[in-house]
C-alpha cells in the first residue's frame, strides 16, 4: 500500500484559487503549496469557505479564476490527475441497500482495479477503519459514525497521495477519534498529503504540520502550527502553577511579578501569561519562590489550537 509521492514533494498547489456564486466570492485568491508529509488543519467559521474550497481542489466545484495541479498536473478533468486526490465530503455519499464490501468493490471496479487487488485492498482499509466485522452488514444498518469511517475507506480504497477530509470525525465516539487521529498520523508519516477540515481543534493539535485558517472566503493564516501559533501569540506564553493549597488575594501576589498578565485562579490552580522562552520561565519560577508560594508543579503550555484560533478574533457565521 506504499504511496506514489515521495516525501518532501509538491504534491499539491494552488495559485489564486477564486470561487464565485453570481457576485458572492465564495473563496478568494487563495495560494497554497503542500509537500508529500505536510496535514494541513483547516479551520474557520462556519461559512468560511473551507469545504467550498476542498470540492475546488478535487474538481467538484469550477474556478472562477486560479488554478489546481496535482504531482505538477493541472486539475483539468483528466483521469490520470484525479486518481491521485480522494475526497470524503461531510456526509459521503452512499449505496445503503449494499453491504460495505459490494459498496467499495463497486467502488474498485471504477478506478479499473482487478477483483484479487480490489479485496486486498478492502480488507486492508476495512481493518484500518475498525470495520472488518461489519463488511458484510448493509450501509443502512450502520452509525453516523461508521458511514464515515465507509466514507474514509472510500476515499483510501484507490490509495491517492492527496486526501482531503471534510469534517471526518464528526459522528465518531472518543475511542473512534482516538484511532482516527492515529489512522491521520500513518498517512501522514507515508509522505501523503492531507487536508482535515475540523471544529474539534483539540484533536488537530495531535496530527497537524500546518494551520490554514479561513474567513468570508480568504486564507487569512497559513504556515506551520509552529510559525502561526507564534504569530497569534508573539513573545508571550500560558503558564500554569499547581500549589499545594489555595492562596488568598493571589491574583494580587502575582501582579507585583513584571509581566504577568490575564491571571486566573482555580483553586490550587492558577494560570497567567508571561515571556516566553526557557530563560524567561526560570526567571518566573525564581519570582515565584521569593513570593513564599507553595509550588507543587510549574508548566510552561505551548499554546493550543484552539487558543491560537480565537485569538485570531474571527466572528462567527450564522
Amino acid at each position: 500500500m506504499d504511496s506514489e509521492a515521495q516525501s518532501g514533494q509538491v504534491l499539491l498547489s494552488i495559485d489564486s484559487a477564486s470561487v464565485s456564486f453570481g457576485k458572492t466570492f465564495a473563496v478568494r485568491d487563495v495560494s497554497l503549496k503542500l509537500h508529500g508529509g505536510n496535514l494541513l488543519g483547516l479551520i474557520g467559521p462556519n461559512g468560511a469557505g473551507k469545504t467550498t474550497l476542498m470540492r475546488a481542489i478535487v474538481g467538484l466545484q469550477p474556478l472562477r479564476r486560479g488554478s489546481v495541479s496535482i504531482l505538477d498536473m493541472p486539475l483539468n478533468g483528466d483521469r490520470d490527475v484525479l486518481r491521485h486526490v480522494g475526497f470524503t465530503p461531510d456526509t459521503p455519499p452512499m449505496y445503503d441497500e449494499l453491504t460495505v464490501r459490494q459498496f467499495l468493490k463497486f467502488i474498485g471496479q471504477g478506478y479499473h482495479l482487478s477483483p484479487g487487488e480490489t479485496d486486498e485492498r478492502i480488507d486492508f482499509w476495512l481493518a484500518k477503519v475498525w470495520l472488518s466485522e461489519k463488511a458484510n452488514q448493509k450501509i443502512k444498518q450502520l452509525s453516523r459514525g461508521m458511514r464515515q469511517r465507509v466514507g474514509i475507506a472510500r476515499t483510501l480504497l484507490p490509495n491517492p497521495s492527496v486526501i482531503l477530509l471534510d469534517e471526518p470525525a464528526a459522528g465518531l465516539d472518543p475511542a473512534g477519534r482516538a484511532q482516527f487521529r492515529q489512522l491521520l498520523a500513518n498517512l501522514r508519516d507515508q509522505g501523503k498529503a492531507l487536508i482535515v477540515s475540523s471544529h474539534i481543534l483539540s484533536d488537530m493539535d495531535e496530527y497537524c504540520t500546518h494551520i490554514g485558517i479561513m474567513s468570508a472566503g480568504q486564507m487569512i493564516q497559513f504556515g506551520t502550527v509552529a510559525s502561526v501559533s507564534n504569530a497569534a501569540h508573539g513573545d508571550r506564553c500560558r503558564y500554569t502553577v499547581l500549589l499545594t493549597r489555595p492562596i488568598p488575594r493571589l491574583e494580587a501576589t502575582l501582579g507585583a511579578i513584571a509581566n504577568v498578565a490575564k491571571v486566573q485562579v482555580d483553586g490550587e490552580r492558577v494560570m497567567f501569561e508571561y515571556d516566553v522562552g526557557r530563560e524567561a520561565a526560570a526567571a518566573l519560577l525564581a519570582d515565584l519562590m521569593k513570593l513564599g508560594l507553595p509550588i507543587a508543579g510549574f508548566t510552561a503550555n505551548a499554546a493550543s489550537l484552539e487558543e491560537t484560533y480565537l485569538r485570531s478574533q474571527i466572528r462567527q457565521v450564522d
